[in-house]
C-alpha cells in the first residue's frame, strides 16, 4: 500500500461517517415525560441531595465509578513529538476506545492547552471530581514525572501515566518469565538499557522492585552512559548513574544478560548480540523498527529470548495488556491510588497467566496448534479474554491488602461473573477472525470483481494480508477500478472467463464438469456455456485446486449463486443438506443464528443436522456452542406440529450428540435470559448458561430475526456462513458493505484453513 493511500485511508477512517471515534450514549430510559422528569428536573434533585449529604454517594448515583479521564497536553505524542493538544486528540480518543473495548471502562478524553506544570496539575485537580480515575498520556519528560507525582499525592482517585508504567508492567512480567526460561536469578543479572526517557526509567524502577541490583544496571541516552560525572541529567535519571566507564552500548553489552531497548531502531547489531551472555534476553521495543529486528536476532543467536513492540513477532510488549485491566481493578474497589503493590500484582498476574494452558480461542486467533509457555510465549496475547478475569481481581486484591480500597470486594465469584458479563461489549470475535486469517492467508476468488466495493474489499484483504485475491470479471473494467483506488499490486490475478486467453481453461473445466454431470442431463455444449459464467468458473477453480475459496452474491440473486456451488463443489461427506448461519456481534456477545438462508421449512432431522453443523462452525471461532432450539412454545407447552418438530430435533440431538449443550423447544427470551430460564425451567441443560447459538424452526423466523437485530441495533453481522459444502464457498448478502465482504473473506480463509487441517489429519491417519 502506498504511503499516500495509507494517509487517505487513515483520514477517512477518522472523518467518516461521523468525525472521531467515540460518542456518549444514555444508559437510562428517556422515551416518556416521566422518564425525562426523573432524568432531569425535578427528579434529579434527589440524588443531588444524597450526594450533598455524603460525597461517596456520587459513585452510587452517577457514572463516576466507571469513568476515566485520558488527559494530555500534546507535548510527546507517539513519535510525533510536541504537536499540541488539538493534534493529540485522535490519539486520546484511540486510548478511550481501547479502554472501552478491552475493559468496558467509559472515557472522556481531555486535551489541556498548557505546558506549565503548575497550570496542568491545577487543571486536572479542578476537574477530578468528575472522574473515577486519571490516565495521563503523551506528556514529555521530565515534566511527566513531576505531574504524575503531584497528582498522585494531591488526588484521592487512581492516577497513572501509562507511557511510563504500562510498558514497565508488561515488560516486567516478560522479564520474570524470560529469566525462568533462561534459568537466571534476577539479583545476578546485568542489564543494559538503551534509552533514558520516562518509559525506560519506569521499567528500570520496577525491575529494581523485582530484585535487580542497581549496580548491575547501565543506562544510555543519546549522549552516552548515565555516568555520575555527567551534569546534564534530570533527578530521575541521576538515580541510574554509575561509576563504571563504558564508551558505548557495544562495550556495555559484553556479557550482559538483558538488553532493554526503548530508543531507536537497529542500535543493537548482530555482532553486539553475539557478545551477550548465554540465553540472552532482548527486549527491543522501539516502534516500528526495533533496536534489532526479530528475524535478525534469532538468526544470530538460537538461544536468544526476544520481545518487541510489534504484533507480527512473538512476545509483543503491548500496553493494552495492562492499563485497561489495572484501571478496571482499581475502579471496582474505588481505590484512592494505583500504588506499587497494585502494579506488582498486575506484573505477577500477567506472568502467571502465560504459564496457564491457553484457551483454544486464543490458539485459533493466532493460528497456533498449541501455545505453550516458552521462549516464544513469555507474556499473554492481547486477544486472550482471560486478561479481564485475571488481572483486575489481582489488582483489586492488592488495593485491598495495601489499604487503598474504599469499597472492598466481598464476593469474588460474583465479581468474576460481572467481569465475564463485560466481555460481551465489543467485537473481539471479529478481530480474532481477521487475525487468524492472517496467520495463513488463502487464495480467494471474488466472482464479481467488476464492482467498485468488491474491488475495495479485495484491496483491503490484499493489503492486510488476510487473503490472496483472485479477481473475476471484465479485465478492462477491473483495471480501471483498481487504478481509481490506487490498487497497484501487480501480483493480483485478474481473470475474465469469457476472454480468448481463458478459452483452454474453460474447455478443460467444462470437460471435467460434463463428465461429472453427464448423467444429470448436462451436455458438453451446456457445460462450456455454464463454465463461462463466473460463478461456475469460480467454483471449478476451487474444485480443481486453482483457488482455495470463493465469494459471490454481491450483485446476484441468492439461488443463482448457490446453485453452482452445489453443482460443482457438492456437499461434504456425511452431509445431506447444506445450511447457513449468521454471526451477530451483539452487545451481550457473539450470537450465531441458523438457518438464515437455505432451508425454508426443515423437519426435525434437518433441524438436528443444522444444529450439529452450526455447533461445528461455532467451534471454528474458538467458542463452546451453547445452543437454544427456538420455538413459540416452551418444553411441550404446545402440541402443534411446528413446535413438535423442534422438540423431536432436541430429542435426536440428546440421543446422538449427548456431549452437545443444547435444549428446547423454548422461546427466544427464555433462551437469552439466564435468570428467567433458571427460575422457570431449572431442569434445562441450558439453565445457568449463556446461550450463544439459536436454531430457528424455519427460514422466515431465522432470516427475519438476524436482519431485525442488524438494523435495529446497528449490529455487525458476519454471514451467511455456508455450512456443509465440500469446499470453502460463501455467499455475500446482496449489496454487502465493504466491511462485510472483508469479514466474509476472513471466514472463507478460516474455512479453507480448517478443511486443510482435516485433510492433513486424514492423510496422517
Amino acid at each position: 500500500m502506498s504511503n499516500e493511500r495509507k494517509r487517505r485511508e487513515a483520514l477517512v477512517y477518522h472523518a467518516k461517517p461521523k468525525p472521531g471515534k467515540i460518542e456518549v450514549n444514555p444508559t437510562k430510559k428517556y422515551s416518556t415525560q416521566r422518564d425525562l422528569a426523573l432524568a432531569y428536573s425535578p427528579g434529579v434533585a434527589e440524588p443531588c441531595l444524597e450526594i450533598a449529604k455524603d460525597k461517596k454517594n456520587v459513585y452510587k448515583y452517577t457514572t463516576k465509578g466507571n469513568l476515566v479521564a485520558v488527559i494530555s497536553n500534546g507535548t510527546a505524542v507517539l513519535g510525533l513529538g510536541d504537536i499540541g493538544p488539538e493534534a493529540s486528540k485522535p490519539v486520546m480518543e484511540g486510548k478511550a476506545l481501547l479502554f472501552k473495548i478491552f475493559a468496558d471502562i467509559d472515557v472522556f478524553d481531555i486535551e489541556v492547552d498548557t505546558k506549565d506544570v503548575d497550570a496542568f496539575v491545577e487543571t486536572v485537580k479542578n476537574i477530578a471530581p468528575t472522574f473515577g480515575g486519571i490516565n495521563l498520556e503523551d506528556l514529555k519528560a521530565p515534566e511527566a514525572f513531576e505531574i504524575e507525582r503531584r497528582l498522585k499525592e494531591e488526588l484521592d482517585i487512581p492516577v497513572m501515566h501509562d507511557d511510563q508504567h504500562g510498558t514497565a508492567i508488561i515488560s516486567s512480567a516478560a522479564l520474570l518469565n524470560a529469566l525462568e526460561i533462561a534459568d537466571k536469578k534476577i539479583q545476578d543479572i546485568k542489564i543494559v538499557v538503551s534509552g533514558a526517557g520516562s518509559a525506560a526509567v519506569a521499567c528500570t524502577n520496577l525491575y529494581l522492585s523485582l530484585g535487580v541490583k542497581k549496580e548491575n544496571i547501565f543506562m544510555f541516552d543519546v549522549n552516552g552512559l548515565l555516568h555520575n560525572s555527567r551534569e546534564d541529567l534530570s533527578p530521575v535519571q541521576q538515580k541510574f548513574t554509575t561509576t563504571k566507564n563504558y564508551n558505548s552500548i557495544a562495550d556495555a553489552v559484553k556479557g550482559a544478560d538483558v538488553f532493554l531497548g526503548l530508543s531507536v531502531g537497529n542500535i543493537l547489531s548482530p555482532e553486539m548480540l553475539k557478545t551477550m551472555s548465554q540465553n540472552p534476553i532482548v527486549f527491543a521495543m522501539a516502534n516500528p523498527h526495533p533496536e534489532i529486528e526479530y528475524d535478525v536476532a534469532i538468526k544470530t543467536r538460537a538461544d536468544v529470548i526476544m520481545a518487541t513492540g510489534r504484533s507480527d513477532n512473538p512476545n509483543q510488549v503491548n500496553n493494552v495488556l495492562g492499563f485497561p485491566f489495572i484501571f478496571r481493578g482499581a475502579l471496582d474497589v474505588r481505590a484512592t491510588k494505583i500504588n506499587e503493590e497494585m502494579k506488582m500484582a498486575a506484573v505477577k498476574a500477567l506472568a502467571n497467566l502465560a504459564k496457564e494452558p491457553v484457551p483454544e480461542q486464543v490458539n485459533i486467533a493466532y493460528g497456533e496448534t498449541k501455545l505453550n509457555f516458552g521462549k516464544d510465549y513469555i507474556i499473554p496475547k492481547p486477544f486472550d479474554s482471560r486478561l479481564l478475569t485475571e488481572v483486575p481481581p489481582a489488582v483489586a486484591k492488592a488495593a485491598m491488602d495495601s489499604g487503598v480500597a474504599q469499597e472492598p470486594i466481598l464476593d469474588w465469584k460474583r465479581y468474576e461473573d460481572e467481569l465475564y458479563e463485560r466481555m460481551g461489549s465489543d467485537n473481539k470475535i471479529t478481530r480474532l477472525l481477521l487475525n487468524r486469517a492472517k496467520t495463513n492467508p488463502k487464495r480467494v476468488v471474488f466472482a464479481e470483481a467488476d464492482h467498485l466495493d468488491v474491488i475495495k474489499a479485495a484491496q483491503i484483504v490484499n493489503d492486510e494480508g488476510i487473503a490472496i485475491p483472485i479477481l473475476l470479471g471484465r479485465k478492462e473494467v477491473i483495471l480501471e477500478l483498481m487504478q481509481e483506488l490506487d490498487f497497484d499490486d501487480k501480483n493480483v490475478i485478474i481473470i475474465d472467463p469469457k476472454s480468448d486467453e481463458e478459452k483452454d481453461r474453460v474447455e478443460e473445466y467444462a470437460d471435467k464438469f460434463w463428465k461429472a454431470r453427464s448423467r444429470n442431463g448436462i451436455t458438453l455444449y451446456e457445460a462450456v456455456k455454464l463454465i463461462r459464467e463466473r460463478n461456475y468458473f469460480a467454483a471449478m477453480m476451487v474444485k480443481e485446486g486453482d483457488a482455495d475459496a470463493l465469494l459471490s452474491g454481491y450483485s446476484r440473486a441468492y439461488p443463482t449463486v448457490v446453485r453452482p456451488m452445489l453443482d460443482i463443489l457438492g456437499m461434504a461427506k456425511g452431509v445431506s443438506r447444506i445450511a447457513a448461519t449468521n454471526l451477530m456481534n451483539t452487545s451481550r456477545g457473539p450470537i450465531f443464528i441458523s438457518d438464515t438462508s437455505i432451508n425454508i421449512d426443515p423437519d426435525a432431522k434437518d433441524l438436528a443436522r443444522i444444529a450439529q453443523m452450526t455447533a461445528h462452525t461455532v467451534k471454528m471461532f474458538g467458542l463452546e456452542p451453547v445452543i437454544g432450539m427456538i420455538s413459540y412454545a416452551n418444553f411441550g407447552s404446545s402440541k402443534d406440529p411446528n413446535a413438535r418438530k423442534v422438540k423431536d430435533a432436541v430429542a435426536l440431538l440428546h440421543e446422538k450428540s449427548p456431549e452437545t449443550i443444547v435444549d428446547g423447544e423454548l422461546q427466544v427470551d427464555f433462551a437469552l435470559n439466564k435468570q428467567m430460564l433458571q427460575g422457570k425451567f431449572p431442569f434445562s441443560k441450558l439453565a445457568g448458561r449463556k446461550v450463544n447459538t439459536l436454531i430457528y424452526p424455519n427460514l422466515d423466523s431465522a432470516n427475519s430475526t438476524y436482519k431485525l437485530i442488524k438494523e435495529l441495533n446497528n449490529t455487525d453481522s458476519i454471514g451467511p456462513i455456508m455450512m456443509g459444502l465440500a469446499k470453502p464457498a460463501h455467499v455475500l448478502q446482496l449489496g454487502a458493505s465493504v466491511e462485510e465482504m472483508v469479514n466474509m473473506t476472513a471466514v472463507a480463509v478460516v474455512d479453507a484453513q480448517e478443511k486443510d487441517k482435516k485433510k492433513q489429519q486424514l492423510i496422517e491417519v
